[in-house]
């Protein structure tokens, strides 16, 4: 017996797979040779692969299938190793649309990991769209909330990203949020999408609001640092709305390395500084020194968020740190 199959849950050596778009499971296992077929990443397969296996009788949790070849991805999501830092670990695989899951408050958003997420979307060619949940609190506590919320808008909307306002807990932009999760691909087919991001923003209370018989794993916030408790242990997929798209829950990332991406290039992952570089003087500019530089002088002038640039000199020298 053989055939072809996709990932939908990986718990250290062991996989579960389902024939997308249909959704009956069954287990499996990597062929001892592919663990270390010439991948530097921790995880040589990731959610979301495509994989040929075979099995020698009926596949069942005693005799599971073979996992023999692992078809090239049209796209993934990467991060570094954080224990190991000259490896990567790959997040998910052959994504369709990437969500970004953040908050204003409880926790705080971190700009500068969300631009990191954002970075890896446009190196490996992910659709990403930004999520701003628990938008009832920003809603009640409208005068402490209202720069912020405005201000993080003008800077990610101004650089050319979709953000949709949710509320798990209230319900509003559920349907919107739906809408966008389970719009078909060009061929017609459900989109399998990512939810990403830190503790505690609540991806999985998302997952959950937006398909009621799904039942990720969910947590409260930590009062005493109002950080995110880490609730869901293994990447897996879901079918939402019984298939209408199939959606990777994530565990909640802490911190976000860059893999693959060399420091002259990364100014190329910002879209609106790709756009402003056709305007330096010099050709290539890092947009740090030079005289002439376009980004330089629209951040002066406001055009370009201050905190867009200062992530980009983040990753700059994150990238000399680590050489």
């Amino acid at each position: 017996m053989e055939g072809t199959a996709t990932v939908v849950k990986h718990t250290g050596s062991h996989y579960l797979l389902a024939s997308l778009p249909e959704w009956e499971l069954f287990p499996a296992v990597l062929r001892g040779n592919l663990r270390l077929a010439g991948s530097t990443a921790t995880n040589p397969v990731a959610v979301g692969d495509r994989v040929e296996y075979y099995a020698e009788s009926e596949i069942t949790p005693e005799h599971p299938a073979v996992i023999r070849r692992i078809f090239p991805r049209s796209n993934y999501i990467i991060r570094k190793s954080v224990n190991l830092s000259r490896q990567a670990h790959i997040i998910a695989a052959n994504l369709d649309r990437a969500y970004l899951i953040v908050t204003l408050a409880f926790p705080e958003v971190k700009m500068q990991f969300l631009d990191r997420l954002l970075v890896t979307c446009e190196l490996y060619g992910v659709k990403p769209v930004i999520v701003l949940n628990k938008c009832d609190i920003l809603d009640e506590f409208a005068e402490d909330f209202a720069d912020l919320r405005e201000r993080f808008h003008q800077i990610y909307e101004g650089a050319g990203y979709e953000i949709i306002e949710v509320s798990a807990t209230a319900g509003s932009g559920i349907g919107e949020l739906l809408r966008s999760c389970t719009a078909p691909t060009e061929e017609g087919t459900p989109p399998v999408i990512l939810f990403s991001g830190v503790s505690g923003v609540g991806k999985s209370s998302l997952i959950k609001a937006l398909d009621p018989d799904l039942n990720p794993r969910t947590a409260e916030i930590s009062n005493a640092h109002l950080q995110g408790r880490h609730t869901t242990t293994f990447y897996e997929m879901y079918p939402l709305r019984g298939g209408e798209a199939f959606v990777i829950d994530t565990p909640g990332i802490r911190g976000f390395g860059l893999v693959d991406v060399e420091a002259d290039e990364i100014a190329r992952y910002f879209p609106e500084m790709l756009r402003l570089s056709q305007d330096c003087r010099f050709t290539p500019c890092t947009h740090v020194h030079e005289p002439g530089c376009a980004v330089k002088e629209a951040v002066e002038q406001g055009i370009m968020s201050q905190e867009r640039y200062n992530s980009y000199l983040g990753m700059l020298d994150e990238y000399k740190k680590y050489r």
